[in-house]
């Protein structure tokens, strides 16, 4: 159930480049570059908010695949059935 991810959705990373991209923008007046870099903070955060939904995902996908005897071949099942658990608990929020 490993999964490649690329380096820019490392958590750490992202949090840097929100940061970073705060920061530029508290010191700026030019309001077009204001509102890309809000535009552009908006879209990191969805995207660790994305990745944090993901490995809730993998790892509840791998709980319920060790719960069941980790039958080979099931994997896909137990990925939907996870993000369907997931997916349902973060609309109840």
């Amino acid at each position: 159930m490993e999964t490649v991810q690329d380096q820019s959705d490392d958590p750490r990373e992202l949090e840097r480049k929100i940061e970073h991209a705060s920061r530029i923008a508290s010191i700026i007046t030019d309001q077009t570059t204001i509102e890309r870099l809000r535009g552009w903070v908006e879209e990191l955060r969805q995207r660790s908010a994305e990745r944090r939904t993901n490995e809730e995902i993998k790892a509840r996908a791998r709980e319920l695949w060790e719960q069941n005897g980790c039958p080979a071949g099931r994997d896909l099942e137990f990925w939907l059935q996870a993000e369907s658990e997931i997916k349902a608990r973060e609309r109840q929020v």
